[in-house]
């Protein structure tokens, strides 16, 4: 294991003020989501009246979880149209994580709601199950577009599983995925055609078109209509394709206007990027940005971990390119406490460089320790020693395997390098086992889990 440290000031950094904390965001915005659950209960609840024999309560029951999941279903789309106060506060992994855990709530209730009403109805109409539900659905206005939604949504919510996912590539995951926009569509108009409480109520009807046109709106301008105004604005474009190390290459990237993108990006973010090439045009795949927007053009790093990543070795200059973003919060604007560590391995190095050159910081309060099993794998070193050189910074290479020196990063190696640790704000990029490795050891060292902040692109 080899460390190689650079503590030379040349120029003083500058305090950064603490941002407004995330929770804070969070809550509200989990506060907003639970009072609009309250009142579709409220919905239910006024337009339920006596209930006397057992299939009206089977029935009843059906009905609020069906509401509750017609509910969901524009709050799940909220939660993943990339409104900017939102990705730029809680951030993209956060959010994701939201959509994922209400996507399994969602598919429950559905399960519920298609089982107690095809029960209450039975036990109402004295009918069996099979033929029950064989009325319904050819029957019922607007059922058999419900019922194909119904098995769509089934499907997503089966790929979408971990033990799925593992076996899908992020392509396509991705596109299997937007099959949801098409399920919510084809089930919406049920609601408003058999549902009890839209029937004969203006005022309820207007407020469930309310709450779909409006997430609609926001999926279309944030996720369509302003990545297609960014593209004819900057034209972005391949300037240059760079090799950094085994397997890793630099992308350059030039464009008209960078000056106003570059005005809207901070280091640490990320921009999902459309390669206008055969055999990449279809995917928009995440990667930050590995520096700060320079004059005239951006840069992203990636490492040949799968047929996208190792495609962009062979783009040529000219290749059009359609980017997505900036989004994220893995920022400045996340610190809380005047010292920073910043810990990355692998190409996770990639927005903590750029964080490196920005994040302020006045000397000796910034240390950045970088990971690698093999020396050649540390890339960008000339450039994270001229930043730490010119800011006063302290830079680590922690260089070895697990197998001749053991794990390097624990709580008592960490604090050898830093026995102030608990005093830093952590910024944490890597792979997934060296993330959880991390977090682990800076639990034990006594860093609060508030001031450790990583951001994830798995999907």
């Amino acid at each position: 294991m080899t460390s190689t440290v650079s503590t030379r000031p040349r120029t003083a950094g500058v305090s950064g003020a603490p941002s407004p904390h995330a929770d804070t965001v969070a809550g509200a915005l989990l506060a907003a989501i639970g009072a609009g659950a309250v009142v579709v209960v409220f919905l239910w609840w006024s337009d339920t009246g006596s209930v006397v024999s057992s299939g009206a309560w089977v029935t009843n029951a059906g009905r609020l979880f069906g509401l509750l999941a017609g509910y969901a279903a524009p709050v799940l789309v909220v939660l993943m149209a990339r409104v900017p106060v939102l990705d730029r506060t809680l951030g993209s992994d956060r959010l994701a994580r939201w959509h994922a855990m209400g996507g399994r709530y969602m598919v429950g209730l559905v399960s519920a709601h298609v089982v107690l009403i095809v029960w209450g109805y039975a036990l109402t109409d004295r009918k069996g199950l099979v033929a029950q539900t064989t009325t319904l659905v050819f029957h019922y206005p607007d059922m058999l577009k419900a019922t194909f939604g119904t098995l769509l949504l089934f499907g997503v919510g089966a790929v979408s599983a971990r033990a799925a996912r593992r076996r899908l590539s992020y392509e396509a995951w991705y596109y299997l995925h937007l099959a949801t926009y098409l399920a919510i569509f084809l089930t919406f108009f049920h609601q408003l055609s058999n549902g009890a409480e839209f029937v004969l109520d203006t005022k309820a009807r207007l407020l469930w078109y309310g709450l779909y046109l409006g997430s609609a709106a926001l999926i279309l301008w944030f996720r369509f209509v302003l990545p297609v105004r960014d593209a004819y604005r900057h034209r972005l474009r391949v300037a240059e394709v760079r090799p950094e190390g085994p397997g890793v290459v630099s992308v350059f990237v030039t464009g008209d206007y960078l000056d106003e993108l570059a005005a809207r990006t901070r280091a640490g973010q990320f921009f999902r990027w459309r390669f206008l090439t055969p055999g990449l045009f279809l995917a928009a795949n995440p990667y930050s940005l590995s520096a700060p927007p320079g004059p005239g053009y951006l840069r992203i790093t990636v490492k040949d971990l799968g047929t996208h990543s190792r495609s962009l070795a062979r783009l040529r200059p000219g290749t059009r390119i359609l980017a997505e973003g900036p989004y994220g919060a893995f920022t400045a604007a996340r610190r809380t406490r005047p010292k920073v560590l910043l810990l990355a391995a692998g190409v996770g190095i990639t927005p903590i460089r750029a964080l490196f050159e920005t994040i302020p910081a006045a000397p000796g309060n910034l240390t950045l320790v970088y990971r690698a099993s093999r020396a050649e794998d540390l890339i960008f070193r000339q450039e994270l020693e001229s930043i730490a050189a010119a800011r006063g910074a302290r830079l680590h290479h922690l260089v070895g395997t697990r197998a001749e020196s053991g794990e390097p990063l624990q709580a008592r190696r960490l604090l050898a390098l830093l026995p102030d640790l608990r005093e830093h704000d952590v910024y944490l990029c890597g792979p997934d086992g060296m993330v959880r490795t991390a977090r682990e050891a800076l639990d034990t060292a006594g860093v609060p889990a508030r001031r450790i902040h990583h951001e994830s692109f798995e999907f």
